[in-house]
């Protein structure tokens, strides 16, 4: 089986209103249209090959959104959007499309954080079975469990600050 993981990331901290738009291109670039372009550049090949999976790293951040990362949390839901179109179009081609949702994982990129953090070997494992058991949608912790789960609820459920 081949496998492809799309795991690029880009942290910016812009904010959708006030930061500068190579700032929020830099992210659309980075997880969306790179993240497109690697796929179309391997899909033929893993189809070629008899068929395998691509697994997108999105993030808890595909289904909430907070303003002081807006244009982070715009980039993955675009390619939570993307693995979704991606899944139905490369379905037939023996390939299986899977998305990987985590929280805060303990990588450079959230060093600055002070929040609970997923050792990414144990995310590694975790988006290991959730392949083998053929997992669409694999999440790899609370904090994505949590945000899938008030994506139920709608609007006042994600965002209860709203009046």
């Amino acid at each position: 089986m081949t496998l492809l993981i799309n795991n690029a990331g880009s942290s910016t901290g812009a904010d959708l209103l006030t930061a500068d738009l190579d700032d929020i291109r830099l992210e659309m670039d980075t997880h969306y249209f790179g993240t497109l372009s690697v796929a179309r550049a391997f899909a033929p090949q893993i189809a070629a090959g008899g068929g395998g999976t691509i697994l997108n790293v999105l993030s808890a951040l595909s289904w909430v959104s907070f303003p002081q990362f807006g244009a982070y949390c715009a980039a993955k839901s675009a390619e939570w959007s993307l693995t979704n179109a991606l899944r139905l179009q490369l379905a037939g081609q023996g390939i299986r499309v899977a998305g990987l949702h985590v929280g805060y994982m303990d990588t450079d990129m959230v060093r600055a954080v002070d929040s609970v953090k997923s050792d990414p070997a144990d995310v590694a494992r975790i988006a290991i079975d959730g392949i083998a058991a053929d997992a669409y949608e694999i999440l790899a912790d609370n904090a994505a469990h949590q945000a899938q789960a008030a994506l139920a609820g709608g609007v006042s459920t994600l965002y209860p600050q709203l009046p």
